[in-house]
């Protein structure tokens, strides 16, 4: 696979950014568009509850020490929505979700909508899901947080039926039919890429065999010696008769920082590691001026330095 430079925009507002206020959403992603980056993606919260505090506590599948970057009552805006945006004003950027939270969603309608996304873009479309952390956004959509892996599973499973066969049977304990027309089908074969976010537990690793095509660490798992970690995430998927060979990995580009910024070639030189350790999805988290032609200048830079040292 070869190695993708991506970048996450930010799709929330901690207040009512006002008339106008998401141009700089648009702005930054046909300047990474226009100069060579690999890959958007967007958050996703449907809606939120008070007790944020949930989100630094891994067993409820957040993040341990992690904060929220809103309030309750912030602006998240709908990334699929978004995504189709973003996906009329660019040519060439992948468009994906960091993560969606899938099992809020209606299977079928998810299935159409993502598929609708694909053929519009000509195929740009990855779906990243992972379970959430927040019970009051299941208790919302009248669902079960308790069971939040099984529907995720299930939506997942509806979602690969309907866009690899026409017409579609499917049955599980939740929903059966039988010759069901989704049409159009997703450009890619295969159907929309779907990418799980967690970390190397059974559940997860279970779920990335069955439907991923890439893999997003979460929690312990994003940092530290990438080369280990995804050394184990091969061994458990090998454990539920999946070869690992072709799953992507999200990792974080290393970004080294000086008094003036940042140092592209220092930066640079830890790559040829990750992508040999199997990283093929470098996140960059990056000081990107806010204005338009200063950031397209910006990331043109950092795409020249990144492809080379990438091998390609």
């Amino acid at each position: 696979m070869t190695p993708l430079l991506s970048m996450q925009l930010r799709s929330f507002a901690a207040a009512d950014p006002g008339p106008g206020g998401w141009q700089s959403v648009f702005d930054l992603a046909k300047a990474a568009d226009a100069a060579g980056v690999d890959k958007v993606v967007v958050s996703d919260h449907v809606v939120f509850g008070e007790r944020l505090d949930a989100y630094g506590q891994p067993e409820l599948g957040g993040m341990a020490g992690g904060r929220q970057p809103t309030g309750p009552d912030g602006h998240w805006l709908e990334p699929t929505t978004l995504l189709s945006m973003l996906g009329a004003i660019t040519d060439n950027l992948r468009l994906g979700n960091n993560i969606l939270l899938a099992a809020l969603r209606r299977p079928v309608i998810l299935a159409k909508s993502l598929a609708t996304l694909d053929v519009l873009t000509g195929g740009r479309v990855d779906l990243g899901v992972g379970v959430g952390w927040q019970a009051e956004e299941y208790e919302a959509a009248g669902l079960d947080f308790a069971d939040r892996g099984g529907q995720l599973d299930h939506t997942l499973a509806v979602c690969q039926a309907l866009w690899t066969s026409c017409p579609a049977d499917f049955s599980d304990d939740r929903l059966t039919f039988s010759r069901i027309y989704l049409q159009p089908q997703p450009v890619q074969p295969g159907g929309v890429p779907v990418w799980v976010s967690g970390t190397v537990n059974p559940r997860a690793m279970r779920r990335l065999a069955r439907f991923g095509a890439g893999w997003v660490p979460w929690g312990p798992d994003m940092g530290g010696d990438m080369a280990a970690t995804i050394a184990r995430m091969r061994e458990a998927v090998a454990g539920f008769d999946r070869d690992p060979s072709d799953i992507g990995v999200v990792g974080t580009l290393p970004v080294v920082r000086t008094d003036d910024g940042v140092d592209l070639a220092a930066t640079m030189e830890g790559v040829p590691a990750l992508v040999d350790a199997g990283v093929t999805d470098f996140r960059a988290h990056l000081p990107i001026p806010d204005d338009p032609a200063a950031a397209h200048d910006y990331l043109a830079d950092v795409v020249a330095a990144f492809r080379p040292a990438a091998g390609r």
